[in-house]
């Protein structure tokens, strides 16, 4: 963004949380999973053990039912930052992006490992 100011070029960044979509479609996840499990030697699949399989599967389950439906919310900045005089350098869509993704990125990595 600041390396394009130089050149009259005035960039806003989008970061919207988690929304769904076809790329967070926990099928797909989940599928390419199985399949990638399938592959597995069995030596493999012992030193995980079924219950990392099914550990990710509730994961999955559990995220998704946190993605947001409203894709309006990206839209929505998208215009702004298109349409407006003095748009913002940043833009944050969804509650996620706002209280969770957007403090962490402060924060220490060693910190965010953790979480």
């Amino acid at each position: 963004r600041i390396e394009m100011q130089h050149f009259g070029v005035r960039i806003s960044i989008i970061e919207p949380g988690f929304f769904r979509t076809a790329i967070t479609s926990t099928d797909t996840h989940k599928r390419q999973l199985l399949s990638c499990w399938d592959r597995l030697t069995q030596e493999a699949k012992a030193a995980y053990g079924d219950r990392y399989l099914q550990g990710i599967h509730n994961a999955l389950n559990m995220v998704e039912n946190s993605f947001s439906p409203t894709l309006q919310l990206v839209t929505d900045c998208m215009e702004h930052a298109l349409t407006s005089c003095h748009p913002r350098a940043r833009y944050s869509a969804g509650w996620d992006a706002k209280l969770i993704y957007i403090p962490l990125s402060y924060l220490p990595s060693a910190f965010t490992d953790l979480f």
